[in-house]
């Protein structure tokens, strides 16, 4: 029964909210709750109240690229792959799938029968953690992955179509309430609870806050959770910018911390003396929601009611708090199931058939066809035999925030169903070696060397049994025995990683073997059975092994390629090594192994294709001068195999796009730290380093071009608030109330939208898609501004000689720039010019546009 609250507030009939009203019934559930109970609800995991038939609760629920940590469920491309899309209508389409799915892992038990579940927590909730809206300012951050893209224009779109998905289409009802990830400027994971990152205002306005703010503001966002570090010498967690920015956006925003975060205020950040005092100051600050200490919520409690008796928060701070997750919780139907469109969702729609056909036409509509000299690609139809060279040509990878693959298409496996069987062959390329020692032998292990990261100087290595396919890996009582058992690199300790150490002098050529894995960090030695174990604490009494080379992977490769009329050589990482949550990368290099590898192939059989199958660019900058094409995808999820077989032969013409600029190898980026976009030129907006490939490049097997480009200026008074993103809110979504309008004065001012319209034409043989992207820049600025600007992009697909005017509409905010001194946009006179192409490098039509005489400010 819905509550019907009295005059008073306080309810009549029943102790829930009602959708339709929920702040009025959030009222009278918090006047029925004690003290204590709301205490309780701080915490991540909510306790049941039984004597209001309040059910049992909890914050989060991984949902980045698909359900992730509860078994099987649909994959789709990482968001990095996604960010590659350009294409706004199937992020909603994609988040409107993972939703469905997520109800049904709520709502029916049979979901998750029989699921594999590895090392990760089991949540299942309505509250939603994703998108990631963090920008890819640097390629070396170890979650680039997690991103869309390094502009935060095309993020806060990507974004909010992502949301609209996730939240779903009822006026009142949400089918998942999705929390944005990390407020506020996080991009390092080195030290990332303690590093301070210093952010000027402008970058700050222009640059960090608009990939929030637009979903936020387009009324698809239920929460944000604030980052690990300090901004500008604040802890995120009780940044002021909470309450001052994110709550002037919408007031209703639950704040749910990052795990651990309360604590790493006074245990790393040092920031307070006790936790009572930290505890109090998030509260204070607007964190609702405490993800601390896992499942076990006493020391939260305990640390708030401290500060309550002693006077550092009050009951309204508390109810504050509660009342907007109750209020969330509400809005998901939850306490009004009979009314809940969404409650009929069963598990059936678990990676159904239409999923697996979604996350085909996603891993499809990322791939970016880098290069193709010579139209070396498609593969003709006569090409013959293949050769698939690579680890990563026969594997499909996951990465921490996946789940588990209901199945996997390698891209050997791909072609195999294109080409035939009998004409492909798949060959690793790792070297085949034993570990020895005295006159013990251990196994037969192809040997991948995957280099080094900042947090280990170290190379890192694998060793993959030949005779069952296996890891070896850490198992056992306390992860002592050395077993090869794992089916693949994975775990938040990736226990599958090694460290190769010098054994003595120089001339002995054994090596001392260690785990990498943060939770061990033990040499290995040959216990009394002859078994290795790993637990010996000091060099010395550790194991001596020498690395038997048993078969070359090199010589392998290049007999199968030039035995092939075609290669196809697949280079980039593995998710959990090396570049990932925790782990930055130290540069941009391929791994050396398989730069060796590539240069040994193309040599054997010019006719080489390159495949990249990474969550981060590279600088390949051999590759990019002497290989004919290069492809690029993201690891994308269960049907990768199949879409880069069907981009490879023909099946689909590749129309995505890089979401970030790929730097040549001689390109000196800044300090990672170092979050001055303007005065230290990062991003294809300030950046004039040297480049392979650029921001928005991406080929076609098809040709477009662009004229007529057309722009007229709008002049308009405004009362109301111009988005600085371009995100509208939806009908009948609900929408956040809007920020100050836009104001140079008490009252209403003119504004101005610029228009620019061009014409695209397919001037190829083949149908195709083309993303239009629409760039300005100010010519009479007088302090730095962008190079180039992203305003605009649409993904359109023509027919051999069609045209079409695409149409793109510009705020005047969109143009102006944030003046620390007035605390506003300002909109400097003078004119813009505005370019339209297929990447931020290749803008074939100009036009120049006057924007007005007079300063206008916006807020």
């Amino acid at each position: 029964m819905n509550a019907v609250p009295d005059s008073d507030g306080p309810f009549t009939t029943g102790p829930f909210p009602s959708v339709a009203d929920p702040a009025a019934g959030v009222a009278g559930l918090l006047a029925r709750l004690t003290t204590a109970e709301k205490i309780a609800f701080l915490h991540q995991h909510q306790p049941a109240v039984e004597r209001l038939g309040l059910a049992a609760f909890h914050t989060g629920c991984e949902v980045l690229h698909g359900v992730a940590w509860i078994g099987r469920a649909t994959v789709f491309p990482q968001a990095v792959g996604l960010g590659a899309t350009w294409d706004r209508a199937l992020l909603r389409r994609i988040g409107q799938a993972v939703s469905t799915e997520v109800r049904a892992f709520r709502q029916d038990p049979r979901a998750v029968k029989g699921s594999d579940v590895y090392e990760k927590h089991t949540m299942v909730s309505l509250n939603v953690w994703a998108p990631v809206v963090n920008l890819l300012r640097d390629p070396r951050w170890g979650r680039n992955e997690e991103g869309y893209s390094e502009d935060p224009y095309a993020t806060a779109q990507l974004a909010t179509a992502y949301c609209r998905g996730l939240r779903g289409d009822h006026p009142a009802i949400w089918r998942t309430a999705p929390v944005l990830k990390h407020f506020l400027a996080y991009n390092v994971e080195t030290d990332r609870a303690a590093i301070d990152v210093k952010v000027p205002a402008r970058v700050l306005h222009e640059y960090e806050l608009p990939a929030f703010r637009g979903p936020v503001e387009a009324g698809v966002v239920a929460g944000v959770m604030p980052g690990y570090n300090l901004t500008n010498g604040i802890p995120n967690h009780v940044h002021p910018l909470i309450n001052d920015v994110l709550r002037a956006w919408n007031p209703r925003l639950v704040v749910c911390s990052d795990a651990q975060a309360p604590s790493n205020l006074v245990e790393i950040e040092k920031y307070f003396p006790s936790h009572v005092e930290s505890h109090a100051a998030a509260l204070k600050a607007g964190l609702d929601s405490y993800t601390d200490n896992d499942a076990d919520s006493l020391p939260t409690i305990e640390r708030f009611t401290a500060a309550l008796e002693r006077g550092l928060i009050t009951q309204a701070d508390i109810d504050a708090a509660v009342g907007r997750v109750l209020a969330m919780r509400a809005r998901t139907g939850e306490f009004d199931p009979g009314n809940d469109p969404y409650a009929g969702i069963g598990a059936d729609v678990v990676a159904c058939e239409a999923h697996a056909a979604l996350a085909l036409e996603a891993a499809k509509s990322s791939i970016v066809l880098l290069k193709n000299a010579g139209r070396a690609l498609p593969l003709a139809p006569s090409t013959g035999s293949v050769a698939v060279i690579g680890h990563l040509g026969t594997r499909v990878m996951t990465d921490w925030y996946s789940g588990t693959l209901p199945y996997a298409v390698s891209i050997a496996d791909g072609l195999r169903t294109r080409c035939g069987a009998e004409a492909v062959t798949a060959v690793d390329g790792a070297d085949v070696v034993r570990l020895r020692c005295g006159s013990r032998e251990f196994g037969r292990f192809r040997h991948h060397d995957w280099g080094t990261s900042v947090q280990c100087p170290v190379p890192v290595h694998t060793f993959q049994s030949v005779e069952n396919g296996r890891y070896l890996t850490l198992t056992g009582e306390g992860d002592r025995a050395v077993t090869a058992a794992a089916a693949t690199p994975d775990g938040w300790f990736v226990k599958e990683l090694w460290e190769l150490h010098p054994a003595g002098e120089a001339a002995d050529d054994r090596v001392l073997l260690r785990s990498n894995a943060e939770h061990s960090r033990k040499f290995v030695r040959v216990d009394e059975n002859g078994d290795l174990v790993a637990d010996a604490e000091s060099a010395a009494q550790a194991a001596r092994f020498s690395l038997d080379p048993l078969a070359s992977g090199v010589h392998e490769a290049v007999a199968a390629a030039g035995a092939a009329r075609r290669a196809i050589v697949v280079v980039g990482n593995d998710p959990h090594i090396n570049g990932r949550e925790t782990i930055d990368r130290d540069g941009l290099s391929l791994p050396r192994q398989q730069e060796t590898l590539l240069r040994a192939v193309c040599e054997a059989n010019p006719d080489t294709v390159v495949v990249v199958v990474s969550s981060y660019p590279y600088a390949m900058d051999w590759a990019a001068e002497h290989v004919p094409a290069i492809l690029w995808t993201s690891h994308g999820g269960q049907e990768l195999g199949n879409a880069v077989a069907e981009v490879l032969v023909g099946e689909h013409n590749p129309a995505g796009r890089l979401p970030q600029t790929w730097y040549a190898a001689d390109a000196v980026l800044p300090d990672p730290g170092d979050y001055d976009v303007i005065g230290s030129q990062w991003t294809y907006q300030y950046s004039q380093r040297p480049q392979l490939f650029a921001f928005g490049h991406g080929l076609s097997y098809t040709s477009f071009a662009y004229s007529n480009l057309v722009a007229t200026v709008a002049h308009v008074a405004h009362d109301a608030h111009d988005a600085h993103d371009g995100s509208t809110a939806e009908p009948g979504i609900g929408a956040a109330p809007e920020s100050n309008p836009v104001d140079d004065s008490d009252g209403p001012c003119e504004s101005y939208t610029v228009t620019v319209e061009v014409t695209v034409t397919n001037t190829g043989a083949l149908a195709g898609e083309e993303v239009a992207q629409l760039y300005s820049r100010a010519l009479d600025a007088e302090m730095p501004t962008p190079l180039r600007k992203l305003q605009g992009f649409e993904r359109i697909r023509l027919e051999p000689g069609e045209s079409r005017t695409v149409r793109f509409e510009v705020p005047g905010i969109r143009l102006a720039h944030w003046c620390e001194r007035e605390g506003c946009f300002v909109g400097e006179p003078g004119d813009h010019e505005f370019a339209a192409g297929g990447s931020s490098a290749s803008l074939a039509a100009r036009v120049t546009v006057p924007c007005g005489e007079a300063v206008r400010r916006y807020r």
